[in-house]
């Protein structure tokens, strides 16, 4: 089934004749090919990895008109049309209006693709800049508002699951973002239940990189919308941890990779919540365990991959 899922089908390029130096436009197509190919598997296998998406599923697509909607819209329905199953797609927008909010692009963009589309309508805007006082962030208010409206509209819609553009960058964020700042260990799942019980939230970008959701929506030419009323507070707690990140794997190249693929390897035994592993009653059982602590020892890493130049080794003492 995840073989159906996650198989590109893409046109191949053909091949440049021999002994002659490929076309720029010929590589440029290939890396587009090689791009989508990686988006479809991406998607496709966090799909199968946590069942996102079942038989006869109603799937809403929430659109904010920024490019990891677009791209996730984009995959969808790429997806769609090879699945194992079927399932339908529904396009929703929240229209907030902000000012200047050019409410037609969405509409115009979404008729050209067919996909079936609904445009809520709710002014959030004002709440919220009436609520929040001047240089203070809108973030926290503006999610709760836009939550509540679209879960309502799941509902009067018959969807069974809520699509978000959530991908790999952003769940990172969120667990840097809550240790910090939350003291807690927690991120983004790729898969919910809503706080009332009711619906059901999935991220298919779960495995998808910011970086190729740029060059998708780049290629693919989207109409981006960009949001006025968060966008510009350029001393977000989120924008400045993303852009720590951005740092990170430009000088080790693989870190973020590694803190991601952590997220999907988590021993309770080797951290310190007694909710998770029950450590008062942990006594000797004269068992020998690979999984056990080898207390006296150094932690030691796998010396850097010849791929991934710059990534430090380090030792704990």
């Amino acid at each position: 089934m995840s073989t159906v899922w996650t198989e590109a089908e893409a046109p191949a390029v053909a091949a440049p004749a021999p002994a002659t130096a490929p076309r720029p436009e010929i590589k440029i197509e290939r890396e587009t090919h090689k791009l989508e190919k990686r988006l479809c598997r991406e998607v496709g296998k966090a799909i199968v990895d946590f069942n996102m998406i079942e038989e006869g599923d109603k799937v809403m697509v929430c659109m904010s008109g920024g490019k990891d909607s677009y791209t996730l819209l984009d995959i969808l329905l790429k997806l769609k049309a090879r699945a194992p199953i079927h399932f339908d797609l529904v396009a929703v927008n929240l229209d907030q209006k902000q000012p200047g909010f050019p409410e037609h692009v969405l509409p115009e963009y979404l008729k050209s693709t067919g996909v079936p589309f609904h445009i809520e309508n709710e002014d959030t805007y004002s709440i919220v800049k009436k609520l929040i006082p001047e240089g203070k962030t809108t973030c926290s208010l503006c999610s709760r508002l836009r939550r509540g409206i679209l879960y309502r509209v799941a509902d009067e819609l018959g969807c069974t699951k809520i699509a978000l553009g959530h991908h790999r960058d952003d769940i990172l964020q969120t667990l840097l973002l809550n240790m910090f700042f939350g003291g807690k260990m927690k991120s983004m799942p790729p898969k919910l239940v809503s706080d009332d019980g009711k619906h059901v939230v999935i991220r298919p970008l779960a495995y998808v990189a910011e970086k190729d959701t740029a060059r998708w929506s780049a290629h693919r030419d989207f109409p981006i919308i960009p949001c006025n009323l968060c966008g510009s507070q350029e001393n977000l707690q989120r924008k400045q941890v993303g852009e720590m990140l951005r740092e990170w794997e430009k000088k080790f190249p693989g870190r973020v990779e590694n803190m991601f693929t952590a997220l999907q390897n988590v021993v309770p035994s080797h951290l310190l919540d007694g909710g998770l592993y029950d450590f008062k009653n942990a006594r000797a059982t004269g068992i020998a365990s690979e999984d056990g602590d080898k207390a006296f020892d150094k932690e030691e890493f796998a010396a850097p991959s010849p791929t991934l130049p710059g990534v430090q080794v380090v030792q704990l003492s």
